[in-house]
């Protein structure tokens, strides 16, 4: 799978790595999962709903996921936004 990244997508992370150092690790392995094999049952894809029904989402930990676009036919994806369950994006 090819991962694409927004601009908007990387000052996110940047921010999210810096609040976040301990999850480094967690993150990388996710990254890496998402591209070798998106349907991993660690990473919970799924469907969002509401005004994000368009897009998807993977998760970190419990905690916090990555919103993505997930173009199959073109075996794509491209990484949206990164933060917690909880947050209006």
């Amino acid at each position: 799978m090819k991962l694409i990244t927004t601009k908007a997508y990387e000052r996110k992370l940047k921010k999210f790595r810096k609040q976040n150092p301990h999850l480094r690790d967690q993150y990388v392995k996710t990254i890496s999962l998402l591209g070798d094999n998106p349907y991993h049952p660690s990473l919970r894809l799924h469907r969002l709903k509401g005004k994000l029904q368009k897009f998807y989402s993977i998760s970190i930990n419990l905690q916090y996921r990555i919103v993505i676009d997930f173009i199959i036919k073109d075996d794509t994806i491209i990484l949206i936004n990164i933060g917690g369950h909880d947050e209006v994006y």
